[in-house]
């Protein structure tokens, strides 16, 4: 059997069923782009008959110029009493004008009977004329078996009669779905094995598509591969319906690194944490720290034995190298991540520190007794690496804010309460005021600071924040109560997170934005230092 995985991802169809994510004409565009750059087979990139936003979308990327992907359009069989050649939703399919499409029918009885109402052989039919129809008109044609592995279960002998029904009409592609997401790897496995026997030595290949309700998809994806499976569907971020579909940037390093499987074209693995990002960004979410691979946690130390280790045989506490799917290691910096992860932190700054340099042992000190007021650096590498430059005598202040004020406005009525936002820079021996009104007084202050510094560091207004976390350090105290503000920015290329402590939230605030806008303008110019050189 050959060791090559046909990937489909679905994130602009089932993964825009997920709770909170919308995609725009243009957003669509852009996910296609980057699913291409990235290598994937197939992209299942709407419902072409369910709204006009996927019609256009369809016209619109025809003029595309993919070098990997081919676009699929998605939709039902032919509705029950009418022909394929009646059925407007089937006729949408050939409209989208791509080279294959997508269509749905039933594997369980229960939905033919219960949900449809129509006969078993009346569900039949419908699924093997509509792919006979639409093979017919030259599309590659594959099918999605839904509700596959419940209908397996429920009814073996109809369940695979569907499967035999349309191979026979000219599918190229049979998908078996967990669509509920309820089932285990042994179900999983027993259904592709009745499948395989089924297509036999036919010119068929078996796909897997399964959802994460209980939380199975990644192990019930790799168990349809072992079984044969030879095109596996997701999503690359893993949102979709409900709980979820499979993420692809989880099973493809497995199936490639771990199985030997090729999923994507060389050298494209190590893109993926990359472009994992990039489509989260475009969809407007976060992707999962805890992701495995790509997340930002997937490669994060934190105790000291464990950082020790890593630094003497990598393989001691990481199943992968990092660099192979384009992620990074991180020490995260805390009192309990010992001086060899300080030192590993410290070194992307000044190659020079080791473990027993005098910087390593005070930053340690340092560490525990910010830690002990409140400050955590272990998810705040911006400023973590502020505080590095000030022990080693680095860093040089790129501005100050030589005063500011922020108001709150709560009127009452209809009126929505805004904040406005004053300040005063000092660049250069120059003074800048500038003036902002925000949805909050964070949102003000942060709108007022860029707008004084946009002048001297225009490069900011690609800055935004993209997330914004508070966490009250002693709850004794009430409203006078020390908090503790996490604020992560992007500039669309990279992410960084800053950290800012005080009883007083707009002064934490604005200690992690000041540090988040000089973590930004001190990497710039290391950057156009080096290239210079």
């Amino acid at each position: 059997m050959n060791n090559h995985v046909e990937i489909l991802d679905t994130t602009l169809r089932d993964g825009a069923q997920g709770e909170g994510i919308t995609f725009s004409v243009q957003d669509k565009l852009a996910v296609v782009k980057a699913l291409d750059e990235l290598g994937v087979s197939w992209i299942e990139a709407g419902n072409p008959g369910s709204n006009p936003k996927d019609m256009e979308f369809f016209r619109l990327a025809s003029s595309l110029k993919l070098e990997n992907a081919k676009l699929c359009a998605f939709g039902p069989t032919r509705k029950k009493g009418l022909k394929p050649e009646e059925d407007a939703q089937v006729l949408s399919l050939l409209q989208a004008e791509t080279s294959a499409v997508v269509i749905f029918g039933k594997s369980w009885d229960l939905h033919v009977t219960e949900v449809l109402k129509v006969s078993l052989e009346e569900n039949t039919a419908m699924i093997a004329e509509t792919a006979a129809f639409l093979n017919g008109k030259g599309r590659v044609v594959i099918y999605d078996a839904e509700h596959f592995f419940d209908g397996f279960t429920a009814n073996r002998d109809y369940a695979l009669s569907t499967i035999k029904a349309v191979i026979d009409a000219g599918a190229s592609r049979i998908v078996l779905c967990d669509t509920n997401g309820g089932a285990f790897p042994d179900t999983i496995a027993d259904g592709v094995n009745a499948v395989m026997e089924l297509v036999g030595s036919k010119d068929v290949i078996v796909g897997i598509h399964t959802h994460d309700d209980a939380g199975m998809s990644i192990s019930n994806t790799i168990a349809a591969v072992r079984a044969g499976c030879r095109h596996v569907q997701g999503t690359l971020v893993g949102f979709g319906e409900r709980c979820g579909n499979t993420s692809l940037a989880a099973v493809i390093p497995s199936l490639e690194i771990k199985l030997g499987f090729q999923c994507l074209p060389e050298g494209k693995l190590e893109r993926i944490s990359d472009l994992t990002r990039k489509v989260a960004e475009i969809a407007n979410v976060a992707v999962p720290d805890n992701l495995p691979y790509v997340g930002a946690h997937a490669f994060a130390h934190k105790a000291g034995m464990h950082a020790d280790g890593i630094l003497k045989v990598r393989r001691s506490f990481e199943h992968v190298d990092p660099s192979l799917v384009g992620n990074d290691r991180h020490f995260l910096m805390s009192e309990v991540g010992g001086r060899s992860a300080i030192a590993e932190r410290a070194k992307k700054i000044d190659p020079a520190i080791t473990k027993d340099h005098p910087v390593t042992a005070a930053l340690a000190s340092k560490l525990k007794n910010l830690e002990a007021q409140g400050w955590q650096f272990e998810g705040a590498d911006g400023s973590f690496d502020l505080l590095v430059r000030r022990e080693l005598g680095r860093y040089k202040p790129l501005f100050g804010i030589e005063a500011y004020r922020v108001v709150s406005e709560h009127p009452t009525g209809e009126t929505i309460a805004c904040s406005h936002a004053w300040v005063k820079v000092l660049v250069d021996g120059q003074h800048e005021i500038a003036a902002a009104e925000g949805a909050g007084p964070v949102n003000a202050l942060d709108g007022a600071l860029r707008r004084a510094l946009k002048h001297f560091y225009p490069e900011l207004e690609k800055v935004r924040l993209s997330d914004y976390k508070v966490r009250v350090i002693d709850g004794n105290a009430a409203t006078a109560a020390k908090v503790r503000v996490l604020i992560q920015s992007t500039d669309g290329i990279q992410d960084w997170t800053t950290v800012g402590v005080s009883e007083d939230i707009i002064e934490a605030s604005r200690a992690a934005l000041v540090d988040s806008i000089e973590y930004k303008l001190i990497g710039d110019i290391e950057r156009r230092f080096k290239t210079y050189l």
